[in-house]
């Protein structure tokens, strides 16, 4: 592994049709960092996570991932995203599989780990993220957070260098938000998870985050520490946008 960022973008350009959704974007990754991206919806924070895991083929530029050009056309494509783990808002679980089968799959099917092997880190990762007597249960029977917690832990079973979250709480109920960021944060401080997080909890994102990105119109318009950027932003663009945030309680 390089010693310098595990994801570094340069000049990233992405457009569909005549819409121009990322626009020259730079952006480094260090290890064992959370970057947020943060923004308003349609900004280009989850296409940023789609280009950074292959799910959508960059315009223009490039992307690096532990120094390996991945945006080479002769990289191999599946085996880097092998090393990165997503998560996305929808839990994506297959509902006629345990939450074990879902969560083994990968590793037998694509990384060739035995069943073994598998079940003993599956189970390990549902006991760690509170979910140990869940294994032989079906998604149907789980509430929405438990259903998130498992396709972290699915994503994590893989062992990935880097994980990609996409609004991962957008799509549950306010009273299970905290149960799942609870799970990122104890990612970061007990594992050293290197994450790119796209979010609208501005608090979590305050609190977690070694390095905010707010984007606007597909550009990184601002970055710095958490506290430089909620607490003394340059851009004006990015002061209207936090103001209404202060506005709406959640900040």
């Amino acid at each position: 592994m390089s010693d310098g960022p595990v994801l570094r973008m340069e000049s990233v350009r992405k457009t569909f049709g005549d819409s121009v959704v990322l626009r020259d974007v730079d952006l480094e990754v260090a290890p064992h960092t959370v970057t947020a991206l943060i923004g308003a919806s349609g900004s280009g924070k989850s296409t940023l996570l789609r280009c950074a895991n292959l799910l959508e083929e960059i315009d223009d530029g490039a992307i690096w991932l532990d120094g390996e050009e991945i945006t080479d056309p002769r990289a191999d494509h599946d085996a880097v995203r092998r090393r990165i783990g997503v998560v996305f808002q929808a839990y994506n679980l297959f509902p006629h599989m345990t939450v074990l089968d879902n969560i083994t799959l990968a590793p037998r099917r694509v990384h060739g780990v035995s069943r073994a092997e598998a079940e003993e880190r599956a189970r390990e990762l549902l006991e760690r993220l509170g979910l140990g007597g869940k294994a032989g249960a079906y998604p149907d029977r789980l509430s929405g957070g438990q259903q998130q917690r498992v396709a972290i832990v699915r994503a994590l079973a893989v062992r990935p260098r880097l994980l990609l979250l996409d609004e991962i709480t957008a799509a549950l109920d306010p009273e299970l938000v905290g149960e799942v960021l609870t799970v990122v944060r104890d990612l970061k401080e007990d594992e050293g998870m290197t994450m790119v997080l796209a979010t609208h909890e501005m608090g979590f994102a305050r609190d977690v985050a070694d390095q905010v990105c707010f984007l606007d119109g597909g550009v990184v318009l601002e970055r710095g520490t958490a506290d430089q950027v909620f607490g003394d932003p340059q851009q004006e663009r990015t002061r209207r946008f936090l103001r209404r945030i202060v506005e709406a309680g959640r900040l």
